[in-house]
């Protein structure tokens, strides 16, 4: 209903065979390049503000170009980025171009590894020098580094002053940049000191850069920079001399997938974007665990090493629920699940009446859970006509029989998704009407004032598109009563570790509290809740509390869904609405393998995030009573 936006999504392919075999057996040298753009075409979803990729060229000789890069802004920059490789490959012949030799020394782009990148901001920050990957140059080939990740830090102004008092003088303070100048620092001290162990080896001029590619350490260079890292992240990057290292973070917060056989190494943000491109099964790719690292050296040896020790297990929640592909065997069946597991909220807010009610689901990501939702109604009609026949006794009628057998659970497509708004449309009036027309209906799907109408979702976070289209377009088949669904729980935090929530009063949830502590002149909680948190302000981030959570306590989950609904009301509609939540324990029992729920919770599984959210709501307590 409300689409959020994800960080980003990352994707790496490191050829295990000369460009030659490739071209024998797949007709083209390409194959890497190919693979590395359906990579990125099915991780669409997560990155549609810039893309990026970066290629090594393992064959090049001194003089020669050995890193590639090219970046683009927008919705279609995936397309318009390869367009540009294709157009570098236009100076050369037909027979240059099959010539994988020749093509390996000069064709640019013509490489052993690639690596791709799709991005979301969610810090604000935008423009071309945002877009991954980032490029650190050196005339040493083992210094240069080429970096990509799927991340936001919490503490971007801590690694500054740790990199800053050792003498380096960054010249932005961005999370990517800042890393890249870390780790580009920790990989010179890693090169130096392969250099001296050359000299006391008593090697000269080229067998010590050999030696030096040789033996350079990754491993070295994460486990001196990591450590201060604090949020969520997978960290993929490039060596000119062609190592290449992954690492996931020790909460194991954002996902990362890897695949490995005698031709290629993988890595992508999601499993079953490498099963289709590769056409291999879900057992054969293997999710990278948290805090590990995955290595591979220029002559394509694999090794595993643990970087970080692992934390408290705090996979995002949000990845099932919503930003995944729905194709995973997993994810799909814990949507479903998660759909299922509403049903009895369901038929409280409906009184039961199923024979009057209607399931419908919002377009498009809430399908799986609608499936789900369903398959629970089906189960409990089932339940209902085994205790109907069973107390019809012996001598019950075939009409009888055939009335409870003819009771069913009424799915329709209701809602559409008709056009995409657009944003050139600045004046606030007509914004919300054509906001009202994002979603169409299905006239006469229900009964009007007798059809109850539930409509699923996979989330409710900002409200804005359920009062301004979702609602006023339902209400138009005049049902009984609406009853808006997620299959998620309130959403009443933050998120900063990747995904665009970033403000208190953006969330409906919120929203909802501050006016019920109002209806209750309870608002000096609120002030109390601002003292404490201004008091933590400056303090390391380890000893923050997050008092932030106090502000939801005197109220039920049900007294703040029922504030919501009475918020979410459009002007005019008079229908019955009631908005249902998936509770937190629903939300584990069905993602049971994805415990990160601080968005839900109030959880934070790292320090950074209870300073952020303390700061947040600092900043939001300032803000109203300043305009007050």
């Amino acid at each position: 209903m409300e689409t959020l936006k994800h960080e980003c999504g990352v994707a790496m392919v490191r050829l295990l065979k000369p460009l030659s075999y490739y071209e024998k057996k797949y007709g083209t040298w390409m194959y890497g390049l190919n693979k590395l753009y359906l990579l990125m075409e099915k991780q669409h979803n997560r990155g549609q503000e810039g893309a990026g990729l970066a290629c090594v060229k393992m064959q090049a000789a001194p003089g020669e170009e050995f890193i590639f890069r090219e970046r683009g802004l927008g919705g279609t920059a995936i397309q318009k980025i390869f367009a540009d490789v294709q157009e570098k490959f236009r100076d050369f012949s037909e027979e240059q171009l099959h010539d994988a030799d020749f093509a390996a020394r000069f064709v640019p782009f013509a490489g052993e590894i690639y690596m791709g990148h799709l991005r979301y901001s969610t810090t604000g920050k935008s423009g071309l020098s945002y877009v991954h990957p980032f490029l650190r140059r050196n005339n040493w080939r083992a210094k240069n580094l080429c970096l990509c990740a799927n991340f936001n830090m919490t503490n971007v102004q801590e690694i500054f002053n740790e990199i800053a008092v050792k003498g380096q003088h960054p010249r932005m303070v961005s999370d990517t940049y800042i890393l890249l100048e870390q780790l580009g620092h920790r990989l010179d001290r890693e090169s130096e000191r392969c250099f001296v162990e050359a000299q006391k080896l008593g090697l000269t001029d080229c067998d010590v850069t050999r030696y030096i590619e040789d033996q350079i350490n990754l491993a070295n260079v994460l486990k001196l920079s990591a450590p201060v890292w604090d949020g969520g992240y997978v960290v993929c990057g490039i060596t000119g001399s062609g190592e290449t290292f992954t690492l996931r973070d020790p909460w194991g917060i954002r996902p990362a997938f890897w695949y490995k056989d005698d031709e290629v190494m993988v890595i992508a943000s999601e499993r079953p974007v490498i099963q289709t491109t590769f056409d291999v099964e879900a057992h054969a790719v293997h999710e990278l665990l948290p805090g590990q690292g995955l290595f591979m050296n220029k002559r394509g040896g694999m090794r595993m090493e643990q970087i970080l020790q692992p934390k408290k297990f705090a996979a995002c929640s949000f990845e099932r629920v919503y930003f995944s592909r729905g194709s995973d065997v997993d994810i799909y069946r814990e949507r479903k699940e998660l759909g299922r597991k509403l049903v009895h909220p369901v038929l409280r807010a409906v009184n039961s009446e199923i024979d009057n009610t209607v399931l419908a689901y919002i377009p498009n990501t809430a399908e799986s859970s609608y499936y789900g939702l369903l398959q629970g109604f089906d189960e409990y009609l089932n339940r209902q006509k085994i205790e109907e026949i069973s107390k019809l006794g012996p001598d019950f009628s075939r009409e009888d029989l055939a009335r409870i057998l003819s009771r069913h659970i009424r799915g329709e497509k209701v809602a559409w998704k008709d056009i995409k708004m657009r944003t050139f449309i600045a004046e606030g009036n007509s914004r919300n009407d054509l906001a009202a027309h994002v979603y169409d209906i299905t006239y006469g799907s229900i009964r009007p004032g007798v059809d109850n109408l539930v409509v699923i979702d996979d989330s409710i976070v900002r409200g804005t598109t359920l009062r301004e289209s979702i609602i006023r377009i339902l209400d138009r088949l005049h049902p009984k009563r609406i009853v808006v669904v997620s299959s998620s729980p309130q959403v009443r935090y933050p998120d900063y570790y990747g995904i665009d929530m970033a403000n208190m009063d953006e969330f409906i949830a919120f929203r909802a509290a501050i006016a019920l502590h109002k209806d209750r002149g309870t608002e000096s909680l609120l002030a109390d809740i601002y003292r404490r948190c201004k008091a933590q302000v400056g303090r390391p981030k380890e000893e923050i509390v997050n008092y932030v959570r106090e502000v939801y306590e005197p109220f039920t989950s049900e007294e703040i869904s029922a504030k919501m609904a009475e918020m979410l009301r459009p002007e005019g509609v008079t229908t019955e609405i009631h908005i249902v939540f998936q509770s937190l324990e629903g939300l584990h029992e069905a993602c049971p393998n994805s415990p990160g729920d601080w968005y839900f919770s109030g959880h934070y599984p790292t320090p950074g995030g209870n300073m952020r959210v303390n700061q947040a709501f600092v900043d939001y307590f300032e803000k109203v009573n300043r305009s007050n």
